[in-house]
């Protein structure tokens, strides 16, 4: 009883280090942020037929290459990635989460979201703080690995992916994720 006290004590920080604000000391550069986005764009084309021409049908693609979340009863996630616009990147954002409820343990996935439309990609742009769900929806595309993407029966003006390290794309949601802009 009292190591699952003690674990779960770990368990609790680990999230709050994980959802509070990073210090600049530890936080991704711009650099890293920008090797992490290629690095993760490139498996995803490698991975999943359709997905590089759906991504140049796209007029921009948030991507944040890891998204780390732990919990133990209450959970959080977090990760830092960079809005591309003609493939370069413009700005860069964090991600944000809290969740309750049974769960344990840590995973780490990546995220890409591509706006369709341009009225998508500035209502986003313009908007602080933007919580999918509620500033704005995220439909999400969900391939196995090998799979491919038919770009022509995408209408969503925004579409999400969640990938783990594996490749593998899971059924998941974004609901709750609050996505900020932040400096580097």
């Amino acid at each position: 009883m009292r190591s699952l006290k003690a674990m779960g004590l770990i368990v609790f920080l680990a999230v709050v280090a994980v959802t509070s604000p990073a210090q600049r000391s530890a936080a991704d550069t711009a650099a890293e942020i920008n090797a992490g986005v290629r690095e993760t764009l490139d498996r995803f084309f490698y991975q999943v037929g359709g997905a590089r021409e759906l991504a140049d049908k796209s007029v921009g693609m948030l991507v944040f290459p890891s998204i780390v979340k732990a919990g133990f009863g209450i959970g959080g996630e977090y990760g830092e990635g960079a809005l591309l616009v003609r493939g370069n990147p413009v700005a860069y954002y964090n991600t944000v989460s809290a969740s309750f409820g049974f769960q344990l343990g840590a995973q780490v996935r990546s995220v890409i979201i591509m706006f369709m439309t341009s009225e998508a990609l500035a209502q986003f742009r313009r908007t602080a703080g933007w919580k999918i769900g509620v500033d704005g929806s995220v439909a999400i595309i969900t391939v196995g690995v090998g799979g491919s993407i038919d770009t022509n029966k995408i209408t969503s003006p925004v579409v999400g992916f969640i990938v783990d390290p594996k490749g593998l794309m899971y059924n998941l949601t974004l609901e709750g994720s609050k996505i900020s802009r932040i400096s580097r």
